[in-house]
């Protein structure tokens, strides 16, 4: 048995201070901040997903409007939708839950949402001011809880070799530019890396968002290394029940990692928390 070494990041507790953070910030305001959320259709995930970050607006004093549309919603459906929304002085933040059913362009809408309501962070005016160091733009909200899991770790970052694991717009570059400003060396892995193993023995830093079940080996990790497990997967044990594993193969890990995030537990809780930050700053900065 492999004998685990590395300090559990709890992301539930960690995303909880930050949540109390928030709801302390709320209470001074003169209104609620409001969060418009979009559902097409009925994935079941989606739906947990959106409960979720309903209950976390509850918790912290922010206003949630949920919108619910069907599956067969066009893509005019969606974008009057969000035209509406962009117009409201009363909504602060705008939310597109994503995935969206298949006969719609979920890239394309998403870009129809305003850059000052955009608290998921998806606009490319929103990617552009992340690329140019523009503090005023919108952070994804899993990279940006996957680094403040990582300063728990590890304050100063400057110097350390990081490696990401993915490259999606929705996590892995905007991933690799909060590191590189935390002056991280950082490299962007992805299916077609060379090698990958051995470029992740070199980081001090890896982070792991690939969807690929437990993908990331112990011997992989560097002894020290902290590792951010961003993967949630769903696979079914040699006894037929469903269990939850991220992109890291979590034991073995442990016995060479610092420090090693939960699948569950670790940056999903930070994820919402960090939507709730974002739509508090929507608000902050409309000037209300």
């Amino acid at each position: 048995m492999t004998q685990s070494t590395a300090m559990i990041i709890n992301g539930k507790e960690i995303a909880d201070t930050l949540l109390t953070d928030i709801a302390s910030s709320v209470k001074t305001l003169n209104r609620a901040p409001a969060l418009a959320v979009i559902l097409v259709g009925h994935d079941p995930a989606s739906e947990v997903y959106v409960g979720n970050k309903i209950k976390a607006c509850a918790r912290v004093g922010i206003t949630s409007i949920e919108h619910k549309l069907p599956d067969n919603a066009s893509a005019d459906d969606v974008t009057s939708l969000i035209t509406r929304l962009n117009n409201d002085s009363a909504i602060d933040g705008i939310l597109l839950q994503l995935p969206l059913p298949k006969h719609l362009n979920g890239d394309a809408l998403v870009q129809t949402i305003s850059p000052a309501k955009d608290v998921d962070g998806l606009n490319i005016l929103n990617a552009g001011k992340l690329m140019a160091g523009d503090k005023t733009g919108f952070v994804p909200c899993t990279p940006q809880g996957a680094l403040r899991l990582i300063k728990t770790v590890e304050q100063n970052l400057s110097g350390l070799n990081a490696v990401v694991i993915g490259r999606s717009l929705l996590f892995g570059k905007p991933m690799a530019q909060l590191l590189l400003a935390e002056n991280c060396t950082v490299t962007m892995a992805h299916s077609r890396t060379r090698d990958l193993p051995a470029l992740c023995r070199t980081a001090d830093i890896v982070v792991a968002a690939v969807g690929q079940p437990e993908m990331v080996r112990g011997d992989w990790i560097k002894q020290g290394a902290i590792v951010i497990d961003v993967g949630i997967n769903r696979i079914t044990t040699p006894d037929g029940k469903q269990k939850l594993v991220g992109d890291v193969a979590t034991i073995e890990a442990s016995a060479n990692a610092r420090a090693i995030t939960p699948v569950p537990g670790g940056v999903g809780p930070m994820t919402i928390a960090c939507l709730m930050a974002n739509t508090l700053v929507a608000y902050q900065q409309s000037g209300q």
